[in-house]
């Protein structure tokens, strides 16, 4: 549920419309009347259900279609062909051409012209229309996305240039249509020629491997080889056919014994022109030890190895097993070798960096932290873990389940339970008759490959997904390609859990989790190992059985949505309700819930899946209270898995990346394995442990929280309100034709306001749930990190990286005594969190704490009833739940004994300029981000207008007319932001915008100068920091400098951290691909490392990136060197929490760490790197180097000097993080 309707959510606050997404109204459940909700609701209402009649008008045109359009893309069939393209005709009106771009959006700034006729024609038959919704696969993996009116398979298709035909079709190969001309298309002219480019192939290959992946797993060995023999025969496929596609094949004979099938695919590998490598080896012998093979033929296969250059070792070293493979393979080893023992496994590698040498130091290595829990309690919170997450989803109750249900709501819920009943044996029956009709292609040479996509989980886990679509659908609706994608990735991320349970994985995590917990539990023997090291050493231990990593099996993009848009046509056509549900004067005549239609944002135009207003009145009335969200989103209910590899680690089953991704860019993922594990090593400790940090929730501030939450909400203390608080729209005039522009923007914003409230009160009511839920446990959040190493919690919705609301109910599991200093250090924190004394020094603010301390518990005792101090900070849920703990440490007998849970919490200074002011050894620069020890914390944006404004004195007495305007308008405020944003990459134009906003915050200010002093400020502002921190502008310029000549070159930029870490920037030009679809066609754009970079992206993350890439490593050596001292420790970026009694030996390890981070020669080390991996050649080349080799070498050499700040100063800095 929670993906779609929080999409808006996800996209920011404010941002609820993505690019080209329609503003959407949620499901309300706020408490407004019905007569409220019913005039707020009735233009809206209106426009919705003209939109549905008219639909519904155009599907009674045809002859037995459930789907019904607005403007109906389908294709026109070619010489019977199911290849198809489409074009948008409608009853009394022009509709332009959807070419769905990224999610599914369509440009058409011209599109009435494009159109010079209209066109008829009648519908098919529902059972002709199933086949072609996926009938196409194979041929766009290809990189035949579009197939026009060229191709150059299938002879079928005349080749000509003529435009294409078009006509209203749902693309039945035997429907004659109309040929109407199309004039003005011109991309839809381009003859259709199989590209070259590697974008296609490498989608074209990944298909190969998914369509293998899947019959091995539906266990289809002939159908595998008859698919494979296939592609072997297509000059196309062949170029892409790897020993990969080969192995999977041998590895269903292998399953079956069948080891002469085995010896016929060697032979057309090698025929082929491959080599077979260890894998293949692996699988002859796993069949040969269970078909029992004379010894000759398993001599054969070894001989083969060896004169391979490979060693028998090697296979069990670097091959991937599951279930009983490794003993098959075993078995027939020791036929021919009876004394043959499995190599010992590799003795562990210690990480190298110079950074953690003490870290990993045996000598120094103190035994594990233990939890507040026994072993049997932990073995307890695994099983629960598990079965949510075997459950996939997990429905929780809505904190709005208190309010009373009324005789409406009852009724509408039974009427619902009803419908989903019929709805689920609907949707069963269409799938089954779907797979029906697929399943007999009518000639093998087109062999649908959707098919056993559809065979891969139990046809009600497929039904499930789709009824989880259907509730989870807004009233707006959703987009088309965003709804097939996640319908898509729903049956991988399914069918990614059934393979680890049917490799035996599962019951190989159970029993190493089993013994690893003695890591963790109260009640057992201490141990000197870090949790990757126990796991890896347990599962060397257990020997035999599946390896816990899978054997890759990606599906690309163009899959997921093919596969998505067939669910999704089932959906459609499957779903009906009587018209007459809500009002029984009306005729029963079942009709669609669902509808496909198309709206307009500015010059786009986006095809929607929308639901009939009958039914989202249906599920209004029923105000159900249980969201249902899937496990993965879920805090865990145990310790998770530990990171042992890129592919391992964090929850029990679901399949998680330790390394975030964009969609398609797997560039990073490769770099991730090919890099040296133990290079790893330090990433994956510092993620296991800030993925140990368990958690409990801070009851009594839930509970007001909920409270102001169900009563109307408050915009001021962060608490959305419901819809019933948003303005009115205006009572409409009349007619909507005579509605004025005026009344039309009014109802806009009005919309647009709704819109905003509902995304805001969606995002709060998940956390609020999600929180509630898990209010009695204790709960841990696995991490993983973006591609620049930043650590974020893997479940989206609740978490310690939330706002400040999400941020007061949480509490470490792990309580401690506040010791001496500990009280203190929570009066600093409180008054940090107020915001009141940023420019003071940490004693000023404990004296002022002292001073109000009556306010302080008066906030404690009577929240919303007393002086509400609390009310106005900058953090005020934070601010009262830390006067509560206040409350109770300072009322206990001996608040030094009291055990506090509370984090306290300890903020970087304008963090990126700090890194940038340490790399430079920057003194002036240092000096304004507090790295040099001051009585008083230094104030960055403050120095910052200040000079500013001695700029503008100087100019204004030039007699500069904008400088003299500008008098008493130059703030800390006005600058901040742009400040903030140097750091990270921001451009001049960015940083007007930005100016432009804070000037036109001030009232007074004369709008009329807007633009000129925008103008004029960001130029001061950039010469203000280039003056102070000199240092910091040399080598931003030569960090951009070097990516732009790297990009230009048609390299992307790669850096390794300090820690070891492999970055690459996944920046890519994109280009689109089309999908042809039943319902219309998709262009979905896809950049990925097969394409070129993209130069200007390049070049303008680079700084920003890699500062945020040493800012992770600063953060993870913190966090190493604090398990080694026993604290508990996590972070949102750079600021760091723990516990009050040991805020100060955190503050210790923070600077050492941070000194010791920026002893390394980094920008020499950077350019060594780049110097090796974009200019060196070797040394027999004989050709000369190119000119941008010599510029570029030129520049990586010319590092930028550096200042005479002493770093060392760091250590001494209180303000450095305070």
């Amino acid at each position: 549920m929670s993906l779609l309707r929080l999409r808006a959510v996800l996209r920011g606050p404010g941002g609820l419309r993505g690019p080209g997404i329609p503003w959407r109204i949620f499901r309300s459940y706020s408490s407004a009347s019905t007569k409220e909700k019913a005039n707020r609701n009735v233009p809206c209402e209106r426009t919705e259900l003209l939109e549905v009649l008219k639909a519904r008008a155009k599907q009674l045109q045809g002859s037995n279609v459930p789907e019904v359009t607005v403007s109906k893309v389908e294709v026109a069939a070619l010489d019977n062909d199911k290849f198809q393209e489409a074009v948008v005709p409608g009853p009394k009106e022009k509709q332009p051409l959807p070419r769905a771009q990224g999610d599914g959006l369509a440009r058409s700034s011209t599109w009435a012209k494009k159109l010079q006729k209209e066109m008829y024609s009648q519908q098919p038959k529902m059972k002709q229309e199933l086949g072609s919704a996926a009938s196409q696969l194979a041929l766009e993996a290809k990189g035949e996305a579009t197939p026009k009116t060229k191709t150059k398979k299938s002879p079928k298709i005349p080749k000509t240039k003529a435009a294409p035909a078009w006509t209203q079709s749902s693309g039945s190969p035997h429907n004659k249509p109309r040929v109407v001309e199309v004039k003005g298309v011109e991309e839809l002219k381009r003859p259709q020629k199989m590209p070259k480019d590697k974008s296609n192939q490498q989608v074209l290959q990944q298909t190969i491997q998914a369509n293998l992946e899947c019959f091995l797993f539906l266990q289809q060995a002939e159908e595998a080889e008859r698919y494979l023999l296939l592609c072997h025969s297509s000059p196309v496929k062949r170029k892409v056919l790897d020993v990969g596609a080969f192995n999977i094949v041998m590895r269903i004979w292998a399953r079956k014994g069948c080891l002469n099938r085995l010896d016929r695919l060697f032979s057309i590998l090698e025929t082929a022109g491959l080599q077979p490598n260890l894998d293949s080896y692996a699988t002859a012998l796993e069949c040969a030890g269970r078909s029992q093979s004379p010894p000759k033929a398993i001599l054969r296969y070894l001989q083969q190895l060896n004169s391979s250059g490979f060693h028998v070792d090697e296979l069990f070293q670097k091959c991937l097993f599951e279930e009983d493979e490794k003993e098959k393979v075993l078995f027939a080893i020791r036929t021919v070798q009876p004394n043959y023992q499995l190599p010992p496994p590799p003795s562990p590698k210690i990480s190298k960096s110079s950074l953690l040498q003490d870290f990993y130091s045996r000598e120094t290595m103190g035994s594990y932290p233990k939890l507040d829990f026994s072993m049997q309690e932990l073995q307890e919170r695994f099983q629960q873990q598990l079965d949510m997450e075997l459950k996939n989803t997990v429905t929780i109750e809505s904190v709005e389940a208190a309010k009373p249900l009324t005789p409406q709501a009852t009724k509408a819920r039974e009427l619902l339970g009803t419908l989903r009943s019929q709805w689920r044996d609907a949707i069963l029956q269409a799938l089954q008759n779907s797979k029906r009709s697929l399943a007999r292609p009518k000639r093998m040479s087109k062999y649908n490959v959707l098919y056993p996509y559809l065979c891969l989980l139990p046809d009600e886990e497929y039904v499930d997904i789709m009824l989880q679509i259907l509730n989870d659908l807004s009233p707006q609706g959703e987009s088309l390609a965003v709804l097939a994608r996640e319908l898509g990735s729903k049956v991988y991320d399914r069918y990614i859990i059934q393979r680890k349970l049917r490799s035996g994985q599962l019951e190989k995590v159970q029993q190493i989790y089993e013994s690893y917990i003695q890591l963790l539990a109260k009640d057992s023997q201490p141990k000197q190992y870090l949790p990757r090291e126990y796991w890896e050493k347990l599962v060397a231990e257990a020997g035999f059985g599946p390896s816990l990593n899978l054997k890759s099996c990606s599906w690309p993009c163009v899959l997921l949505m093919r596969l998505g848009m067939h669910m999704l046509e089932l959906l459609v056509k499957a779903v009906k309700v009587p018209r007459n549900i809500l009002n029984r004067r009306l005729e029963s005549k079942p009709i669609p819930v669902l509808y496909h239609v198309y709206s307009f944002y500015s010059n786009w135009q986006v095809g929607l899946i929308r639901p009939h207003p009958i039914f989202s009145q249906l599920v209004s009335n029923a105000a159900e209270t249980t969201l249902t969200f899937n496990s993965s989103a879920m805090p865990m209910l145990c310790p998770p898995v530990p990171w042992t590899s890129p592919t391992f680690g964090a929850f029990v089953l679901n399949d998680t990346k330790l390394m975030r991704f964009m969609d398609d860019t797997t560039h990073h993922q490769l770099l991730l394995e090919q890099c040296p594990l133990v290079n790893l090593h330090p990433v994956l400790d510092a993620l296991n442990q800030l993925g140990n940090c368990a958690w409990k929730i801070n009851q009594p501030v839930l509970d007001i929280i909920i409270s102001i939450f169900n009563d109307k909400g408050d915009e001021k203390l962060d608490i959305p309100p419901p819809l019933s608080e948003a303005p009115k729209p205006p009572t409409p005039p009349g007619n909507s034709s005579t509605w004025s522009k005026s009344f039309k923007h009014e109802m806009f914003l009005c919309k647009k306001k709704a819109a905003e409230m509902h995304s805001l009160r969606m995002d709060a009511l998940y956390k609020l749930s999600i929180a509630n839920y898990v209010r009695d446990k204790v709960f841990w959040f696995p991490h993983n990190m973006d591609f620049r190493g930043r650590t974020y919690p893997c479940p989206p919705y609740f978490n310690h990286l939330g706002n400040d609301v999400t941020r007061a109910i949480l509490l470490f599991a792990e309580g401690r005594p506040l010791g001496p200093k500990g009280l203190d250090w929570l009066k600093i924190h409180l008054i940090n969190l107020t915001g009141l004394k940023k420019k003071n020094a940490l004693q000023e603010r404990l004296e002022y704490a002292n001073e109000i301390m009556e306010d302080i518990l008066d906030s404690a005792d009577h929240p919303l009833t007393g002086r509400k101090w609390w009310m106005d900070t900058d953090e005020p849920w934070q601010a009262l739940a830390c006067c509560m703990e206040i409350a109770k440490a300072s009322r206990s007998p001996d608040p030094a004994a009291y055990i506090s849970h509370f984090p306290v919490h300890q903020d970087g200074s304008c963090n990126g300029l700090q890194h940038y002011a340490a790399l430079g050894r920057d003194l002036s620069g240092a000096a304004s981000v507090n790295l040099v020890p001051c009585g008083l914390p230094q104030d960055v944006y403050s120095a910052v207008a200040q000079q500013v404004e001695e700029f503008r004195k100087k100019d204004a007495e030039r007699g500069l007319k904008i400088a003299q305007v500008l008098q008493g308008f130059i703030s800390r405020k006005v600058v901040k932001q742009t400040v903030m944003t140097v750091v990270y990459g921001v451009t001049r134009y960015g940083g007007r915008l930005q100016i432009e906003k804070r000037l036109k915050e001030i009232d007074e200010f004369p709008e009329e100068y807007l633009w000129e002093a925008s103008h004029y400020l960001v130029k001061q502002v950039f010469n203000s920091i280039k003056e102070m921190f000199s240092a910091t502008r040399d080598i931003q310029n030569w960090l951009t400098e070097s990516a732009k000549l790297i990009a230009q070159s048609g390299r992307t930029v790669e850096w390794v951290t300090p820690l070891g870490l492999p970055i690459i920037q996944p920046y890519y030009r994109s280009r689109s691909t089309v999908l042809n679809c039943g319902m219309q066609r998709l262009s979905v754009k896809t950049s990925n490392s097969s394409q070129k970079p993209d130069t200007v992206k390049q070049k303008n993350a680079f700084p920003p990136n890699f500062i945020h890439s040493l800012d992770s490593t600063h953060m993870m050596l913190t966090a190493l060197h604090c398990l080694r001292k026993g604290l508990t420790f996590v972070s949102v970026h750079d600021c760091y929490w723990t516990h009050a009694l040991t805020v100060d030996v955190m503050n210790q390890v923070c600077r050492q760490q941070f000194v010791a981070l920026h002893s390394e020669k980094i920008l020499q080390d950077l350019s060594e790197f780049m110097l090796e991996k974009y200019c060196s050649s070797s040394s027999s080349s004989t050709e000369p180097i190119a000119h941008w080799q010599k510029r570029l070498k030129e520049q990586l050499s010319n590092v930028p000097s550096t200042g005479e700040f002493n770093l060392k100063q760091v250590m001494d800095s209180t303000y450095f993080f305070s």
